[in-house]
């Protein structure tokens, strides 16, 4: 893995925090427990290829968060990785504390599309490469889900992929201080999607979803940008 310079340094898909914001801090106003969980027979192998091969007709729930920065828009990509476990995961990353931004927030692996990648998926391979390790001779890539714009102005496309559990990861020291997986039941059950607003000092108004997950002592806590993708992801195998 190439070492990332500071100044390229680009978690696409985390939410630039408002100024003294601790997410978990915020009210949740809502969970979404009236809507059905994705049945697991829908996350089998073939029928995740087929759903990708023909999607349905559906309408992404979130495609652009508040703008907080004047910075000019910048395209991202993000992989997915669904683990192909006898029970699905989702890859996840957690950024290092010591980053000026999003640190210590949850992420896929994934960052800023560079002028030599071949395309969005391309890009997404090569920052999980990157970022920790995981080669792209584990990845099936599936499709992409619509572009998602965070509120520091990166148009981030999630490209989701299949991922052979046999790989061993090597984390980028710099960028990522831990890898764990959640299981796809759990992020794709609406039970497990809280809701949460905030009004800033500014009056700027941002509601966003959360899915904290208890792993061991550890809790994952997904939000923002991270869930949102997650939330579409969730619509599309719904429709």
């Amino acid at each position: 893995m190439r070492a990332v310079p500071a100044e390229e340094t680009v978690n696409a898909v985390l939410p630039s925090a408002l100024p003294s914001f601790d997410p978990r801090q915020v009210p949740v106003i809502a969970v979404d427990t009236a809507l059905p969980a994705i049945p697991t027979a829908h996350f089998d192998a073939r029928a995740l290829r087929a759903r990708f091969a023909a999607p349905p007709a559906w309408t992404p729930e979130l495609r652009r968060e508040p703008q907080l920065t004047s910075r000019a828009p910048a395209e991202a990509a993000v992989l997915v990785p669904i683990v192909m476990r006898e029970e699905p995961t989702v890859l996840l990353t957690e950024r290092t504390a010591h980053l000026s931004t999003h640190s210590g927030q949850v992420a896929f692996p994934g960052g800023r599309v560079d002028p030599e990648d071949a395309n969005v998926s391309a890009a997404a391979l090569r920052e999980a490469w990157e970022e920790v390790g995981l080669s792209a001779e584990y990845i099936e890539v599936l499709g992409k889900l619509p572009t998602y714009t965070t509120v520091t102005s990166f148009i981030v496309t999630p490209v989701v992929g299949l991922v052979h559990p046999d790989f061993e990861l090597t984390l980028n020291p710099y960028e990522v201080a831990d890898a764990f997986e959640v299981p796809l039941a759990y992020l794709m059950d609406p039970a497990n999607h809280r809701r949460h607003a905030l009004i800033d000092d500014e009056l700027q108004s941002r509601e966003w979803f959360s899915m904290p997950y208890q792993d061991g002592p550890h809790e994952r806590y997904v939000w923002g940008a991270t869930a949102g993708m997650l939330r579409n992801l969730y619509r599309f195998l719904a429709a």
